[in-house]
């Protein structure tokens, strides 16, 4: 179950804006918009999700089991959870539209909806005089902050500009349009890359590579390397940071179970929700504008 997760999560990822790291990169950079990439990859992604589903309820057995948690008095009521789990879903879902009518940078909007967020908790948090829960506690909440992994990429964003600014990533790109010649088979192997090396510096360095004058907004190229990138991570188990955390939950979730047991339903999805995207746009523009 944790291995289909994992696929799942980076799955819903892929087509949204705000779903993953590197479709929010691109959505940024205006490589993508939002209307554009839910359009195109939302069956490309359901269906990396639904075949490896399918093939996993062929095999799985036993029964699911919830453990109980002890209630106490300082614990969130019913309307608490709810109160703020909508809150959280609708501003998700309020960024784009944010962005779109009032012509902010994305992460503008987003700061936005977080001081909305610390707002509602506040809020919420009034009545637990004696004190509030951990949960409900904001300043607890920063103090988990995964900081390392924020300057990581910050780190990895810095290096791929360096590269950018001196032309070795436009060098690179222009050896794997010789030695490959179509963007669609470089975006797959990406895709797989992406399992081995991080999304992140891989979707930077190819953000670096092509230009927007060459393959501008919605090209069919950027939409594909939002899926390729997001969704090639789920074969194996460190290629996504949904696999590192589960490997984080569930000890007996280890590379090599993962890579026997997951790797094999995990490529299948990948390949069948790239097919789709290719089958869906069979007459398509691929190639880079005036070209």
């Amino acid at each position: 179950m944790a291995g289909v997760i994992v696929i799942a999560a980076n799955a819903g990822g892929a087509w949204s804006p705000i779903g993953d790291v590197t479709t929010t990169m691109l959505w940024i950079g205006k490589q993508i918009s939002a209307a554009g990439i839910v359009k195109a990859l939302f069956l490309p992604s359901v269906i990396c999700l639904l075949v490896p589903a399918i093939v996993f309820t062929f095999f799985i057995s036993g029964n699911i089991s919830h453990s109980s948690s002890q209630s106490s008095e300082n614990a969130p009521s019913s309307f608490e959870r709810n109160a703020l789990f909508i809150a959280g879903i609708g501003g998700l879902l309020m960024v784009p539209v944010i962005k779109t009518v009032f012509h902010v940078r994305p992460y503008i909007a987003m700061l936005f909806i977080l001081g909305v967020l610390w707002t509602v908790v506040e809020l919420l948090a009034r009545r637990h005089r004696e004190g509030v829960p951990n949960r409900l506690n904001i300043h607890h909440v920063i103090k988990d902050v995964d900081t390392p992994s924020v300057l990581f990429f910050a780190g990895i964003l810095l290096a791929v500009g360096v590269l950018e600014a001196t032309g070795q990533l436009e060098h690179l790109a222009t050896i794997l349009g010789n030695a490959l010649g179509d963007v669609r088979i470089i975006t797959i192997i990406i895709g797989f890359l992406s399992a081995i090396v991080d999304n992140v510096p891989l979707v930077a360095a190819t953000m670096g590579m092509y230009s927007l004058t060459s393959f501008p907004e919605d090209h069919l190229m950027w939409e594909f390397i939002a899926y390729c990138a997001g969704t090639g991570g789920s074969m194996l188990v460190i290629g996504s940071a949904a696999g590192v955390a589960a490997m984080g939950i569930d000890r007996n979730l280890s590379f090599g179970w993962y890579l026997k047991r997951i790797a094999p339903l995990a490529l299948l999805g990948y390949l069948a929700g790239a097919g789709i995207y290719l089958l869906m746009n069979m007459n398509g523009n691929w190639a880079m504008a005036g070209g």
